[in-house]
């Protein structure tokens, strides 16, 4: 029983799938929880979002929204936001702020930068640490974004913005758009770092900026097309008022979305997950027993595709002490 509702993981789990979107807290505290049986409880709430439990995938469209530190990503995602609802969509969005190196905390800001109406129930906007992981996400935002997809329409993972590092988004969202601004060298890094790979949609803020917005967009789309990658939506937006390019934002990534083998991505999805998972708790050690990376991922291509995560971990470890 999770301590501030009463609620067991099963129950908000069930609230979840019924889009009950003001369980949403107390089942990211659980997921995020680290206290005596949470670990338990946060597997019967995720069973009870499983596409077994569904009947199909978590409707809700998950987006990774990435990018240097500086381009806007907060502004623009408070255009989205108001975009998103007045298309009467609910939204989650899941910020993952840097960690301390020092005190290992979180500055947490993300949710003050991100404007909504506070009475607004069909918003929910939670901020987390990023912790030790290099790939810019929070141990748990994977979790938290699938189970937040039963309820929500739209659920945004916005990432650190720690550079070339940040491509493990790219595993928890359905649709990856990499944000960028004109005059600030992020071209020329994103191509040297090869993140121009990873988005499914590119976005380049600042569009009310002239010749320097119009040369960084003209440098974008010869970038793309060396890299092969001219299918790649380029959508120009500014987020000043009167803010421009939102809606045509907000359709290329509904594009996107309903262009995609949706089971499968988010099946690779959670193989990947699984074994990022069981890495992080049993490390180099428990891939060895599985004989390498290589050979885990083969295993898992096998395993029944209505496993979650959860269960993916434990037929894992199971795997491990058996050829161990």
């Amino acid at each position: 029983m999770t301590e501030r509702t009463g609620a067991s993981g099963r129950e908000l789990g069930a609230r979840l799938r019924e889009r009950d979107l003001s369980a949403a807290p107390a089942a990211l505290n659980l997921i995020e929880s680290r206290a005596t049986g949470a670990r338990e409880e946060a597997v019967a709430l995720l069973g009870e979002v499983s596409p077994a439990a569904l009947g199909g995938e978590p409707p809700g469209h998950i987006i990774g929204v990435t990018g240097p530190p500086g381009v806007g990503k907060s502004s623009l995602l408070s255009r989205l936001v108001a975009e998103w609802r007045a298309r009467g969509r609910s939204v989650a969005v899941l910020a993952v702020d840097p960690s301390s190196r020092r005190s290992g905390g979180s500055l947490l800001g993300d949710r003050a930068r991100i404007e909504t109406d506070p009475r607004d129930r069909g918003v929910f906007i939670r901020s987390t640490a990023a912790g030790d992981r290099l790939g810019g996400l929070a141990p748990a935002t994977r979790t938290a974004a699938q189970a937040l997809a039963a309820a929500f329409d739209v659920v945004v993972i916005e990432t650190v913005g720690v550079g070339q590092s940040e491509t493990e988004v790219a595993d928890a969202a359905d649709t990856v758009a990499v944000v960028l601004q004109p005059a600030s060298g992020d071209v020329l890094q994103f191509l040297k770092a090869g993140i121009m790979e990873v988005p499914d949609v590119l976005v380049l803020t600042k569009a009310d900026l002239g010749s320097a917005a119009q040369r960084a967009r003209a440098d974008l789309e010869a970038a793309l097309l060396a890299l092969g990658a001219g299918n790649t939506t380029l959508c120009a937006v500014s987020s000043v008022p009167v803010a421009t390019g939102i809606a045509e934002l907000v359709d290329a990534l509904d594009e996107h979305r309903a262009g995609l083998d949706l089971p499968a991505r988010r099946l690779r999805a959670r193989r990947r997950h699984a074994l990022d998972e069981f890495v992080a708790e049993h490390g180099d050690r428990g891939l060895r027993a599985l004989g390498g990376r290589l050979a885990a991922q083969r295993w898992l291509e096998q395993q029944d595709a209505a496993l979650d995560v959860p269960s993916l971990e434990r037929a894992l470890e199971a795997r491990a002490q058996e050829r161990g």
